[in-house]
């Protein structure tokens, strides 16, 4: 109920008659304030006139006027400035500290619009305003994905700081462990996330030029070199012996292998391929932050981030599986295009955040804009609701709109939830 009342306050949507504090004063909203997401009064820097004297500050909501005792609001210096609580039912009088009355307001929410934040919140279908969103004007479609675009882009970039923090706000790590963890492709994400961050990079570096050694590094911290079998192969032994060497010259801890996921992946997928995919681009020296900068166009990166196996990953999945025919494994376009949604564009928009480069932040959506739109189930649900994705950016922002707002069901942030929300019976015949 109270989500309802902030919203019906932040839209406006208020009786059509006079408005009149509890004690009887006409009042005007000439700015209903920002909404206060963290802790502290609900809208800041509120304007409303009382009797014709313009109040300056900020507005509680409750259900229950007793709610302000029951949250133990009196008493915080947070809540001193408050010039109107707002409320759904006034079962008590508030003071300020000098005994004068704060002014009261009971909200009413319309029927309407309880009704219609029940029904999306009861609806069993994905997105829960699917009936409606093919008559919606396409201005608010766009500009509500264009929103979404920046809102996951920024969503991502707080994620990657933390991530940059963590490597010692070294931009090279950072790249390399964002680029690995998309080479998960979902599922197995948190892990390569994981097995990157205990790559020491100063080490590897220093066997760049032998991929022998990569490979040995790369699969031993994968914790694929832990275990001794009677029928293992010349590779593997060698494999073997190379990161005995490197872990202890190295201080290095491999990861428990069984973090690893393998069911329901395609043999292309697995694990294994990944990482000698990975040790390939950085021997080749193609995994690398410098270069994905310079770069300017979606084809450029795929090109530097295309990349094969060593020989004998081209006739194996992982260390115990038969020979299969000969293959370079190379990365798909489709694959290529992920990482660049993924790990590239995500990057380039952190980075650019971090340097208040407004040119590479530009750069980070375009690339997206000039991706293909990604295929799921997800945005084929939206396409069948009347919502076409055009590009990866629009894919994007249909992602999130999926996991921030409707799975959440927190349609009273959601443009598309506004607009059903806030309809009446003829709303939609006047659209």
């Amino acid at each position: 109920m109270e989500q309802l009342l902030h919203y019906c306050w932040k839209h406006k949507i208020f009786p059509l008659r006079e408005l009149k504090t509890t004690d009887g004063r006409s009042f005007e909203v000439l700015n209903p304030g920002l909404h206060n997401t963290d802790a502290g009064p609900d809208f800041l820097d509120a304007k409303v006139k009382i009797d014709g004297i313009v109040w300056v500050g900020n507005v509680e909501i409750h259900v229950r006027a007793s709610d302000w005792h029951r949250h133990r609001h009196d008493g915080n210096p947070a809540y001193e400035n408050i010039i109107l609580h707002v409320v759904g039912v006034e079962d008590e009088k508030l003071s300020y500290y000098n005994g004068q009355a704060v002014p009261q307001f009971v909200l009413t929410v319309p029927r309407y619009v309880a009704d219609n934040y029940d029904h999306l919140l009861l609806a069993d279908k994905q997105p829960p305003c699917k009936d409606v969103l093919a008559d919606f004007p396409r201005l608010l479609i766009h500009s509500w994905l264009a929103s979404l675009q920046v809102e996951r882009l920024e969503m991502r970039t707080q994620q990657i700081m933390e991530r940059h923090a963590r490597l010692q706000w070294n931009w090279e790590d950072t790249s390399f462990v964002t680029v690995a963890r998309a080479f998960g492709f979902g599922k197995n994400g948190d892990a390569f996330e994981r097995w990157a961050s205990s790559i020491p990079a100063v080490a590897v570096g220093k066997h760049r030029d032998n991929l022998m050694q990569v490979e040995a590094i790369f699969f031993g911290q994968a914790g694929f070199l832990e275990e001794s079998f009677t029928d293992a192969d010349e590779y593997y032994l060698r494999l073997q012996r190379e990161y005995k060497f490197l872990r202890q010259k190295f201080s290095l801890t491999p990861m428990d292998a069984h973090r690893w996921k393998f069911l329901r992946l395609r043999p292309q997928n697995f694990p294994h391929v990944r990482i000698a995919q990975l040790a390939m681009l950085y021997h080749e020296g193609r995994l690398n932050f410098s270069r994905l900068l310079q770069a300017d166009t979606a084809e450029e990166m795929k090109d530097l981030l295309q990349t094969h196996v060593s020989d004998y990953w081209r006739t194996h999945y992982h260390f115990h599986s038969a020979q299969t025919p000969a293959g370079d494994k190379l990365l798909s376009d489709a694959s290529l295009e992920l990482l660049l949604i993924n790990a590239v564009s995500p990057v380039l928009f952190s980075y650019a955040r971090y340097k208040s480069d407004e040119t590479l932040a530009e750069h980070a959506l375009r690339l997206l804009e000039s991706l293909k739109p990604e295929t799921n189930s997800v945005v084929r649900c939206w396409a069948e609701a009347g919502v076409q994705a055009e590009n990866a950016a629009d894919t994007q922002a249909i992602l999130q709109l999926h996991t921030a707002y409707c799975l959440r069901r927190d349609c009273l942030r959601c443009r598309f939830g506004f607009e059903y929300i806030r309809r009446t019976p003829d709303f939609l015949r006047e659209m």
